[in-house]
């Protein structure tokens, strides 16, 4: 003969349903009290949320080839050789920021002070900071007909002097291109420009 048996849940007593109430309660209202202070504690310090703020950078004492980059006319006639060299000629394909409508031209900066270049300063492949190579011919690490531009040490991700890869390196867009304006024909205002705040 089989024997079966039945398992059931059984309510519980009254005092003890009371008990496991208050203590469901009390453990959760210790937990908002544990987590308050741990989410205060990720918030973006004032410091933080200042370095997202557009910057503003005199350029008047900007020198040609120093970074904060102003083009001389010979590095602007060298950018339109390396279209057949490069990955993205006409920056089609962004990498975080869309290129900024003004700065859609061979250059890619403002028509009207096309000796500036704004980039933001970090590598499309892994985030490391590319340095300026801006000085055309051979230097360690480059190829003996290099144009001038921007070298990634990481990786050996190359740049032109419109910020734009090099074909075949790691780094797979060009180098991004914030919104920027000027408030004055010698101060940069990186991060806004006529529409507001990026």
């Amino acid at each position: 003969m089989e024997q079966t048996a039945e398992v059931g849940f059984r309510e519980p007593e009254p005092a003890r349903r009371r008990w496991l109430i208050a203590t469901a309660t009390a453990g959760g209202v210790g937990c908002v009290v544990t987590l308050v202070p741990f989410v205060e504690y990720f918030e973006p310090s004032a410091r933080a949320r200042a370095l997202g703020a557009p910057v503003t950078v005199d350029i008047q004492a900007l020198k040609e080839r120093e970074v904060v980059t102003k083009r001389s006319p010979d590095m602007l006639a060298q950018i339109p050789k390396c279209d057949a060299l490069v990955a993205d000629p006409q920056s089609r394909h962004p990498y975080s920021l869309p290129l900024p409508k003004y700065c859609r031209n061979e250059f890619r900066a403002r028509a009207s002070r096309p000796g500036i270049l704004v980039v933001t300063a970090v590598c499309t492949h892994l985030g490391c900071t590319p340095l300026a190579r801006l000085r055309p011919g051979p230097q360690p690490g480059l190829p003996d007909d290099w144009p001038g531009g921007f070298f990634c040490p990481c990786h050996g991700s190359t740049y032109d002097l419109a910020g734009r890869v090099f074909k075949d390196k790691p780094a797979p867009q060009n180098l991004d291109v914030p919104r920027f304006m000027f408030s004055h024909p010698d101060v940069l205002i990186i991060g806004k420009d006529e529409q507001g705040e990026a």
